[in-house]
């Protein structure tokens, strides 16, 4: 069982959410958003660190995008194929954002913090994104994230993200990656698997804070979470 009390508290006041972006190329301002995943990071009982709730949308490319060919190559997406149930980034965002800002509210958070796998190109366009469309609610800290390529090089010496899950023991089908939801989940796992080797780290962390006198109490809710 999730703890909301707990997850409020294991990143202060921060509700890790992991996301993959597949683009039509590296630059954020000008190539395709063409899909984003979103998984929550739940902490158990025990404070244990666990993967949730996947979310993901097919993204129309915006007016006058630029899509490079060699990374369609790459990630095997036809953008323009009649049966992909593709949507406007607006709407994608939206929808997204309304999920994340649920389970911001569940955990007891105050805040989104973005987790990836090379998190800075996820929040590249992430942001890009939310600037193109206008969007005003933003449940995600500008700037800060948590990023796993960093993470796994620490704990398992392998930055490339189908090496270091084998490392830690999850499976990884290349055949599925470079796909938003499939590569979301398993940065998600990876990230729980370091999070959860280093628990007994916190615990004595946690300990020594509470000796200092800081307080932990969970933060109280900012008003970019309240409502849809």
């Amino acid at each position: 069982m999730a703890s909301p009390e707990l997850a409020s508290k294991r990143f202060r006041g921060f509700l890790p959410i992991v996301i993959d972006v597949e683009t039509g190329g590296f630059h954020s301002r000008t190539d395709a958003l063409l899909e984003i995943a979103a998984v929550i990071i739940e902490v158990d009982s025990s404070g244990r660190v666990r993967r949730g709730a996947s979310h993901a949308f097919h993204v129309k490319p915006f007016e006058g995008s630029r899509m490079d060919p060699a990374s369609l190559e790459v990630n095997g997406i036809d953008p323009w194929h009649p049966l992909r149930p593709a949507i406007a980034e607006e709407d994608a965002l939206t929808r997204l954002f309304r999920e994340i800002r649920v389970a911001i509210r569940a955990h007891g958070c105050r805040r989104a913090i973005l987790v990836g796998h090379n998190a800075a190109f996820d929040l590249g366009f992430l942001n890009a994104a939310v600037e193109r469309t206008g969007i005003k609610r933003n449940p995600f800290h500008p700037f800060s994230c948590f990023d796993t390529a960093t993470l796994a090089g620490v704990a398992l010496g392998q930055t490339v993200l189908a090496r270091a899950t084998t490392l830690a023991g999850i499976d990884f089908d290349s055949r599925s990656a470079h796909s938003a939801r499939y590569d979301a989940e398993r940065t998600a796992d990876l990230f729980c698997h370091v999070c959860n080797a280093m628990h007994e780290s916190f615990v004595r962390a946690e300990e020594k804070a509470r000796a200092l006198g800081w307080k932990d109490g969970a933060p109280a809710p900012l008003d970019l979470v309240e409502g849809d």
